[in-house]
């Protein structure tokens, strides 16, 4: 067995190929092995077992389709810091010194959410202070907002597999 054994990640399938979790050899196996999904890709040889040995997916497909809810992503700072591309949207100067700004002040009867913070470099925040930007004479480069919901949001932050690549829609050559 190459790859790392029972706990190397495999990649799984919706019933309509679509990506949908990773799990290890041992969960997907005993998937397999139930009937629930089938194998569709091989690329870790197989595991030995005192009695049998078995064939180590890289990639399986579900036999039923799970319907899951596409949430909202859950705000966080470094998300926000990647939605404004780590720029400040007061200055525009790209720097990884950022720290959050709230359009319209908390005390203010702003809101903590997307549409109500914005990445700001330490100059520009202080220079706003708890005001709003008009207030403080200052002007954003883009308004914020909410990412779109995006069901492929688990695979970006990942290191995708060469075998997985035929699935994975934005990385399709």
């Amino acid at each position: 067995m190459r790859d790392g054994g029972v706990g190397a990640p495999v990649l799984v399938l919706n019933q309509n190929y679509a990506p949908l979790n990773v799990c290890n050899v041992r969960r997907a196996i005993v998937l397999v092995g139930r009937g629930k999904a089938e194998l569709l890709v091989n690329g870790r040889g197989e595991v030995r077992t005192p009695r049998t040995s078995l064939l180590a997916p890289s990639v399986i497909r579900l036999m039923y389709l799970v319907r899951r809810p596409v949430v909202q992503r859950r705000l966080a700072r470094r998300d926000v810091f990647a939605r404004d591309r780590y720029t400040c949207q007061y200055c525009g100067r790209a720097t990884r010194e950022l720290t959050l700004d709230h359009v319209i002040p908390r005390h203010r009867g702003g809101a903590h959410s997307w549409e109500n913070i914005v990445a700001a470099c330490i100059p520009c925040n202080h220079r706003k202070a708890g005001r709003t930007p008009k207030e403080a004479g200052m002007r954003l480069l883009r308004g914020p907002r909410a990412p779109r919901p995006n069901p492929y949001y688990l695979f970006h932050a990942r290191s995708l597999e060469e075998d997985w690549l035929p699935f994975m829609p934005w990385a399709a050559p």
